[in-house]
């Protein structure tokens, strides 16, 4: 298969769709090692060349603390052969997955040094293509984190720089130290704050997209089971669990769409449908828009990619719209804080 490749910000060229490697560790379940890495190079035969991973991904090292990194560890065997086919995004920021809210994030040239130097000795690699600020340090302006990382730019051991869940003026801050290729933050069909002020800047600014959780990890794909969402970091969680049933009203308008629609000579998916949406989102607000989905499973990866033969009507986006408005819960996690993300701090 073959997908078109398109340029976020700052020149950085990639696949029309990503892959998240979250998805491989164990945060929304365990997942067989040998399986994962089967699944990534199968997403790499297909096409998807921009691969997406952070130093806080994967279960943590018995005795370990900090970033597991054991998910950039897995990456870096799939790369181990394949180096030259892929866009690679790691993430840096995030001291440790956990319940506590408080003193989880940091951005001093120190740290942001500290963790490039580990992720590249992970992920086997000499350069990253594209390092992101995971989440801000508001401790401290947001310029100081970015000089820190263009300093690594400049020594050649990144390439591009990104920013995740940061506010429209957090992003115009950082463009006055250096340019910005991609801002990531969670957007899909029943996300949609950051249409309020991030996308606009983003489209202004010229920087490219990346939304994570483009399915609403896992939601809008229908095969969701309240069961799954126990035995995930989902559980208790007001968007999936107390409001599994209302939110369904959302997947069922996504699969009468994917009705009208035929890939590879099948149905088309609600998966297809809302990967669709969100190209066709970016089209609208006028900047590059690739979504990262991630899954364990090598046919999830080839039903994404499908997403590109999906092209949906204006009438089709207007009950899209409509539907979205029905979506009950925050997107934010109950054990967050309210800065976590970028919509509380607009």
């Amino acid at each position: 298969m073959t997908i078109p490749t398109i340029h976020l910000g700052d020149g950085l060229e990639v696949s029309q769709l990503g892959f998240g490697g979250m998805a491989l560790s164990h945060v929304y379940g365990d997942v067989n090692e040998e399986q994962a890495e089967r699944t990534l190079h199968a997403a790499i035969d297909c096409g998807i060349t921009f691969i997406d991973t952070a130093n806080v991904y994967g279960k943590p090292r018995p005795g370990t603390t900090g970033p597991a990194g054991t998910n950039e560890e897995l990456v870096g065997r799939v790369l181990a052969s394949r180096r030259d086919e892929v866009q690679l995004a790691t993430k840096f920021g995030i001291t440790g997955l956990s319940n506590n809210p408080e003193t989880r994030v940091r951005g001093d040239r120190e740290y942001v040094r500290q963790c490039c130097e580990e992720s590249l000795r992970r992920l086997g690699v000499d350069t990253i293509d594209l390092y992101y600020m995971h989440r801000p340090d508001l401790s401290r302006p947001i310029e100081e984190t970015v000089q820190a990382m263009a300093e690594l730019v400049r020594e050649g051991k990144v390439r591009h720089l990104g920013l995740s869940e940061v506010t429209a003026p957090e992003l115009r801050a950082a463009m006055t130290v250096h340019p910005i290729a991609a801002v990531q933050s969670e957007w899909s069909v029943w996300s949609r704050d950051v249409e309020n002020n991030v996308v606009p800047a983003a489209s202004e600014l010229g920087v490219g997209f990346v939304p994570y959780s483009p399915l609403g990890r896992g939601f809008l794909t229908g095969t969701l089971t309240k069961e799954k969402i126990q035995a995930s970091i989902l559980a208790d969680q007001p968007r999936y669990d107390q409001n599994f049933d209302a939110n369904q009203v959302v997947v069922a308008e996504l699969r009468a769409v994917a009705t009208n629609h035929v890939v590879n000579g099948h149905t088309a998916t609600p998966a297809q449908v809302a990967l669709a949406w969100l190209r066709k989102q970016g089209e609208h607000y006028g900047l590059p828009v690739v979504p990262i989905p991630g899954t364990s499973k090598i046919e999830r990866v080839q039903e994404n990619a499908g997403s590109l033969a999906v092209d949906l009507t204006d009438e089709e986006m207007q009950r899209l719209d409509e539907v979205s408005k029905n979506v009950q819960g925050e997107r934010n996690f109950t054990f967050t804080g309210p800065n976590w993300l970028s919509h509380h701090r607009e």
